[in-house]
């Protein structure tokens, strides 16, 4: 680019009619930028590279749809035999203003976790979530549940094959569900 055109472009526009041409090419760039992401989407779509199974979280129906802990337990992970853990920090408030937003927290310094799954007791579905982390991740969980009642919220963490677990009791004084 020469000098003359570095200090045109670089210069806020003289009149109206440059500013206006000056807008029109940059909204002219942002609508060919944008059509072309979309049709790159669509044909993406479109070849069957995308699908909505790659996209979307894998579903576990006997775990969420289990009535208790030990049946969603069974479901997901194939044992219901758990064992309490010190190694497990599990927090949340012990009374719960609104029970459609309950803070839960929950860190483990277990090596070789395989899952993590945190369930509200008293609800119809116990089960809130289940995370897989990483081999080399070091668990910290932080999720809002929705509690229908008081009851116990339970961690749960495999680890080498086995299954830990924490508790805290929350009293609700207005049910979430």
């Amino acid at each position: 680019m020469t000098e003359q055109h570095l200090k045109r472009r670089l210069s806020p526009p003289n009149t109206i009619e440059e500013g206006l041409i000056m807008r029109s090419k940059i909204n002219r760039r942002v609508f060919l930028k944008s059509s072309v992401a979309a049709g790159m989407i669509t044909s993406t779509i479109g070849l069957g590279l995308l699908t909505p199974r790659s996209v979307i979280a894998e579903w576990n129906k006997d775990g969420f749809t289990a009535d208790n802990v030990n049946a969603a337990l069974e479901g997901i992970l194939g044992s219901s035999d758990t064992t309490a853990s010190d190694a497990i920090e599990l927090k949340a408030p012990e009374v719960a203003e609104n029970g459609a937003v309950v803070p839960v927290t929950l860190k483990t310094g277990l090596t070789d976790v395989d899952s993590v799954l945190i369930f509200a007791e008293n609800n119809a579905t116990p089960l809130c979530c289940v995370y897989k982390p990483g081999k080399r991740a070091r668990p910290n969980v932080a999720i809002r549940i929705k509690m229908g009642k008081s009851g116990k919220a339970i961690g749960v963490v495999k680890s080498a094959g086995k299954l830990y677990t924490a508790s805290r009791e929350i009293k609700v004084t207005a049910g979430g569900c």
